[in-house]
């Protein structure tokens, strides 16, 4: 179900439209905003100002795999609940069952920024999608954010143009501190020192192009009490469009609640959507 939340609560869309999408208050059946009724003149006699910026986008993207005593919503839903915050921006969450394996071409051309998680199911995505969202990354600007296992997804693939594979992966550790390495970065902006649970780890170095800033590092530690090193956030510009990585992000680890996180994430979305004025 394609769902839309609103920075004051969360849309939970009950009514099935034509096009087969279940979508959020503000929306017509193409994925797009209903137009406005415009405003006449106002007390003072001026005309509403057109200067307005419109609402933008982020649609949070998932194959649906994560278990559901850690996440009730899946990841995407925890992700999209943390960006609420976020003022001036429509949250639309979507899955790979949705029909258009949720990204219908008019909710894919509205959208700012997708941020996409997926583990188990990487196969199942078309080809043809893939090649629609490099192209809104490419050409039209609209940023990407890539969590955990979505290195090895089509799109994160497609727009490194390298392996995207890590040295080791490995089901061995317990807890990931998580240290600011780019403390001027928009992406660590509010962000301090912290851990979180942790029981995957993957191994540096990394095959992907040299990033343009590494915003976190990562120490992992491990069940025998040994420690693992690694890049944990790492940031490129691929075309007109701005690219975050994030290795944090097991589905058995349910740090999307986690405070530190959501920060991330919000900075992350802000940072990667294309730049208005």
């Amino acid at each position: 179900m394609i769902r839309e939340f609103s920075r004051r609560q969360l849309l939970w869309p009950g009514a099935a439209v034509a096009a087969g999408l279940v979508l959020g208050v503000g929306l017509n059946a193409d994925g797009a905003e209903k137009p406005k009724n415009k405003k006449g003149k106002g007390k003072k006699g001026k005309k509403a100002s057109g200067k307005a910026q419109a609402r933008r986008t982020v649609v949070v993207w998932s194959e649906g795999t994560a278990p559901k005593k850690l996440y009730p919503n899946d990841i995407n839903g925890a992700i999209a609940e943390g960006l609420k915050e976020l003022e001036g921006w429509d949250v639309v969450v979507a899955n790979l069952s949705d029909p258009d394996q949720g990204l219908p071409e008019a909710l894919l051309n509205r959208a700012d920024v997708l941020i996409w998680w997926g583990h188990q199911k990487h196969g199942d995505v078309k080809n043809e999608l893939v090649d629609k969202i490099v192209k809104r990354v490419k050409e039209d600007g609209m940023g990407f954010i890539s969590l955990h296992s979505s290195h090895f997804a089509k799109p994160n693939k497609k727009l490194m143009g390298t392996a995207c594979s890590w040295k080791a992966y490995v089901g061995d550790s317990t807890t990931l501190k998580v240290t600011v390495k780019s403390p001027d970065h928009p992406i660590a902006k509010g962000v301090k020192e912290f851990t979180v649970e942790h029981t995957e780890r993957y191994s540096d170095p990394y095959a992907v192009p040299t990033p343009q800033a590494v915003v976190f590092e990562g120490v992992a530690t491990l069940k025998d009490g040994k420690v693992d090193p690694s890049q944990q956030g790492l940031t490129w510009e691929i075309g007109k469009g701005r690219f975050f990585y994030f290795q944090p992000g097991h589905e058995t680890n349910p740090i999307f609640f986690d405070p530190n996180i959501r920060r991330i994430m919000i900075n992350a979305v802000q940072w990667a959507a294309p730049r208005q004025g």
